[in-house]
């Protein structure tokens, strides 16, 4: 949840500041290793890439899911001209005078992940701040999506948003089809679980840091919701966790990154786990990424696929409210864990 008082990051770097405010200094045990030095184990591993087009794609989806939960796909069918053009309008938005952005502000009044141009999303005072500012936009279904609240001093700024929104949202369909078939379940079986959807589409701006082994971009968690289509500018700063590594994701320009979240993991009965992932931050560059969530209703009840339940894979999750869900996130933040954790049954 926006609060008034929340400074901006990009204020705050813009001023030069020389430490970084306590508010955001992450925990030992959760800062970036300051050597940046990876593990000959780690060194060997990258985020797979899956090329739609292949003949194999079906199969390529489901080792990645399963090993991964996180992959790059291109041939995607979305125009690359567009994806350009989406970092492009984000890239200017954050290059706008102060006075400019703050005229989208996030309404505090209006709940946590309130539309617009904010800097933190948790209702918890306490908790460490990100070192990020965002705008999310409000894009599905359509009833939600209201141009006027996106920015209008940027040159095709709406117009980009509401174009980018239906070609993620045909993007995201497609692969949940694949996955499901990767399973063989009905093609359409997760987006029918899934039901009416939900989409947000948020801009992240990870201005340079002074300290950033103290500081992250967006702490370690994993997404709350179905899937997570992601694009990034050229710095990079995205990790994966991969048996307890964190493994850098180096942007692909044509491509975009495809991050399985929780509901994907409770429907899925655990066959295919949600990505833990975080970003870290640069001491002298800036960095840009667009992220589209894929969510069901609040009032949707999440539940295992039943085909996917037998004596030797019995059911492991209870039965969720996405809304539910969602507010016990937000409440608390998620503290360097997965929220999908609390409703483990026990074996």
């Amino acid at each position: 949840m926006e609060t008034a008082a929340a400074p901006r990051v990009q204020a705050l770097a813009n001023a030069g500041v020389s430490l970084v405010p306590a508010q955001y200094v992450q925990p030992p045990e959760f800062r970036p290793d300051p050597t940046h030095r990876l593990s000959a184990t780690a060194s060997s591993l990258s985020v797979p890439v899956v090329d739609l087009s292949a003949a194999g794609a079906g199969d390529a989806v489901r080792c990645a899911c399963a090993e991964w939960g996180a992959f790059h796909v291109v041939n995607h069918g979305v125009p690359l001209g567009l994806l350009d053009a989406m970092r492009g309008a984000g890239l200017a938005f954050f290059r706008s005078p102060m006075e400019e952005k703050l005229r989208f502000a996030c309404d505090p009044a209006r709940g946590a992940a309130a539309e617009g141009y904010g800097s933190r999303m948790l209702a918890n005072d306490d908790s460490v701040l990100d070192w990020r500012d965002y705008f999310d936009h409000h894009t599905f279904p359509e009833s939600r999506r209201d141009p006027t609240r996106w920015p209008d001093f940027v040159p095709g700024y709406r117009d980009t948003v509401v174009k980018y929104s239906n070609s993620m949202k045909d993007l995201a369909q497609k692969l949940l089809h694949t996955v499901s078939e990767s399973l063989n379940l009905p093609p359409s079986y997760i987006e029918e679980a899934v039901g009416e959807v939900y989409q947000n589409i948020t801009v992240s701006y990870y201005s340079p840091c002074p300290q950033p082994d103290l500081a992250l971009g967006l702490q370690s968690h994993s997404d709350m919701g179905v899937i997570t289509l992601l694009i990034q500018d050229d710095v990079g700063g995205l990790e994966v966790l991969k048996d307890g590594m964190w493994i850098p994701v180096p942007p692909l320009p044509d491509g975009i990154l495809v991050i399985l979240a929780d509901q994907t993991e409770i429907i899925t009965n655990g066959r295919y786990k949600s990505a833990v992932h975080r970003a870290i931050v640069h001491a002298d560059r800036a960095r840009l990424s667009v992220a589209t969530f894929y969510d069901p209703s609040k009032s949707r009840k999440i539940c295992i696929a039943p085909q996917l339940v037998c004596k030797e894979h019995p059911q492991k999750y209870l039965d969720v409210i996405y809304g539910d869900y969602v507010s016990s996130w937000y409440s608390k933040g998620p503290e360097g864990k997965r929220n999908i954790d609390a409703l483990l049954i026990e074996q």
